[in-house]
């Protein structure tokens, strides 16, 4: 029997306590943003590891020239504090744009550790952080053992963890830049609804005004007297005026302050009956149910809006409203038999429906509220709104996710179905608005409904994940494409990133790891899921060559001679596919970027 060489067995202990620290600290990564503790855990995964007690990191500015001590342990090392980037072991690895080894800590310039501390400090390395070619950051470790050097073994390991704080500090960034464009996106919302809010009471009343004021001119050219007319305009620009503050003050229209919401909506009628002489009707159905306010607040304005329209620009005889209750939403609807307009002549580009403040105020309101607005017209034969709102509108929180609207690209009409199944049951913000074969139908779908997210296969047909990245991202830099691969070592994801792929997640992975990587994409941030993160680990620690099974060393043999796919198939009696799943488990284990990477590796052991 074999003895068993116990420095072979140290060194496999070393690599799987190795694999396991990085392991667990890609599953820390998965889906946490908060810099601070989650820096803390990668630091004490690493110092254990290399078995010492004291380590720090640290994030950079070059632009400012300027250092930040995130998290440190063992050392009072300032955590928190900003330094110049000519100073301590993160100045040294700055103007080194590399690692940096000292035997003894007092031979680092500038280093920040006095008093007692200082002497009891030896060996120091620090490695640079890094993400897209820029050094973000500083990875530090300080030994207390008069003995221990650190070795370029230690520094390439050590680069390993900075990798994983890399992500960690990107992530945390991303997240930061989302929730500041949510807080924008919420004061935008509200500037938006004052802005409505104030287009529509002042349009209104100037409406009243100008009808008023031409009455007075029609009065003064057939000898009547205007007076009566002028004091109605009068009138009216003192209501304008007063409901335009209650508008800016955030109050509700003056008409719900002491009447119900039929009883609002009558008094917008006889408004529109004695300005522009129509025959109105009110017609309710059902049991008027409690409404939240602000579903009553909207669906008023709604129909306001709507009756100035009428009286504005319809040249209506008459103009009927209906109000109809259901279980769990209300429905208004504004008819005139006006001379109508050319719907089609008014839509733009997805985003931006309708030109004109007015109408896109309507559709702006009932979607607030995740309600729906429907505009029918046809030129001479008048026009009705057909707005439909919850009883209860969606909590503010709700409402910022409930537009996660999603299209899905795949080949497979089952495996469709299964993401559109999955996304529907892990996550229930994201809504399945469209599912297609290929990258043409992408596109055209795409055009139609503006999704958040496109989840597409990167072995689409004919045109690949890549090409419909850079079509999509050419026409709409805004869009937000998460690209379904099978492997991570996929050559085409670097060209993907290229052109503003906004994220990757494996097939094989789970149901709440694509929901979180959709949902991630549609916010503007960038989350590996724990499958993805995991492949990367391996890619970065490397697998032995003698993990391979046999028949994965056979392919590599083959690979490594240059032979393409179809001819390894051929050559192995296997299928193509089946090759492909082999060359891709070979540069998983191996490390290798791409075939060529691993052809040369095989050249340099010759």
């Amino acid at each position: 029997m074999k003895a068993e060489n116990p420095i072979e067995h140290s060194s496999a202990d070393s690599v799987r306590a190795q694999f396991d620290t990085l392991a667990a600290m890609a599953g820390d990564l998965a889906g946490h943003f908060a810099l601070e503790p989650l820096l803390e855990r990668i630091l004490r995964h690493t110092l254990a590891l290399l078995g010492c007690e004291n380590g720090s990191i640290c994030t950079v500015d070059e632009a400012a020239g300027s250092y930040r001590k995130e998290v440190d342990l063992g050392v009072g090392c300032q955590s928190g504090q900003v330094f110049p980037l000519d100073e301590g072991v993160t100045g040294e690895v700055v103007r080194a744009r590399g690692s940096v080894i000292f035997a003894e800590y007092a031979q680092v310039r500038g280093g920040h550790i006095d008093g007692p501390e200082r002497s009891l400090l030896h060996g120091t390395i620090g490695v640079p952080i890094r993400w897209s070619g820029s050094i973000i950051g500083a990875f530090v470790l300080f030994s207390r053992d008069p003995e221990r050097r650190f070795t370029a073994a230690d520094a390439l390991l050590l680069e390993r963890f900075a990798a994983h704080a890399a992500i960690a500090i990107t992530n945390a960034r991303l997240h930061a830049v989302a929730e500041a464009r949510a807080r924008e996106a919420a004061v935008a919302a509200e500037r938006e609804r004052v802005v409505r809010d104030v287009h529509d009471t002042v349009g209104r009343g100037l409406a009243d005004i100008l009808l008023n004021v031409d009455e007075a001119d029609r009065r003064v050219a057939t000898g009547l007297d205007p007076r009566a007319a002028l004091a109605q305009a009068r009138t009216a620009a003192r209501s304008a005026l007063s409901e335009t503050q209650r508008t800016v003050l955030g109050l509700g229209p003056e008409p719900l302050d002491s009447h119900s919401l039929s009883e609002a909506i009558a008094l917008e009628l006889g408004w529109a009956e004695s300005a522009a002489g129509l025959q109105t009707r009110l017609v309710v159905v059902g049991e008027p149910g409690a409404l939240a306010a602000e579903t009553v607040r909207q669906v008023f304005r709604i129909v306001q809006e709507s009756l100035t329209n009428v009286v504005e620009h319809a040249a209506a005889k008459s103009v009927r409203v209906g109000l109809v209750y259901g279980d769990g939403e209300v429905t208004v609807l504004v008819d005139d038999d006006g001379h109508g307009f050319d719907v089609a002549s008014l839509t733009q580009a997805p985003r931006r429906p309708l030109r004109g403040l007015g109408l896109q105020g309507l559709a702006a309101r009932a979607q607030h509220l995740g309600g729906t607005v429907h505009i029918e017209s046809t030129p001479q034969w008048g026009t009705r709104v057909r707005a439909e709102l919850p009883v209860e509108p969606p909590t503010r929180d709700d409402a910022a996710h409930a537009r996660w609207q999603v299209l899905v690209v795949h080949s497979s009409a089952i495996i469709r179905s299964g993401l559109v199944r999955m996304l529907g049951l892990s996550e229930p913000d994201i809504q399945v608005v469209g599912e297609v074969p290929d990258a043409k139908s992408a596109v055209e779908a795409y055009d139609l409904l503006r999704p958040n997210v496109v989840l597409a296969d990167l072995d689409l047909p004919h045109i690949d994940g890549v090409q419909l990245t850079a079509h999509l991202r050419a026409a709409d830099p805004g869009a937000r494409i998460v690209l379904l691969i099978g492997s991570v070592t996929d050559d085409r994801l670097l060209g993907a990133t290229g052109v503003g792929a906004a994220g990757f997640v494996e097939q094989d992975s789970d149901a709440a790891a694509i929901a979180r990587s959709v949902v991630a994409a549609a916010r503007g941030d960038i989350l590996l899921s724990p499958a993805f993160l995991s492949r990367f680990t391996v890619a970065l620690t490397g697998g032995a060559a003698d993990a391979l099974t046999a028949r994965e060393r056979e392919v590599r043999a083959l690979v490594e001679l240059g032979m393409p796919d179809k001819l390894i198939a051929g050559e192995l009696g296997i299928s193509v596919k089946t090759v492909e799943k082999h060359v891709g488990s070979v540069l998983r284990k191996t490390g290798a970027a791409n075939r060529t990477e691993l052809a040369g590796r095989s050249s340099s052991h010759r």
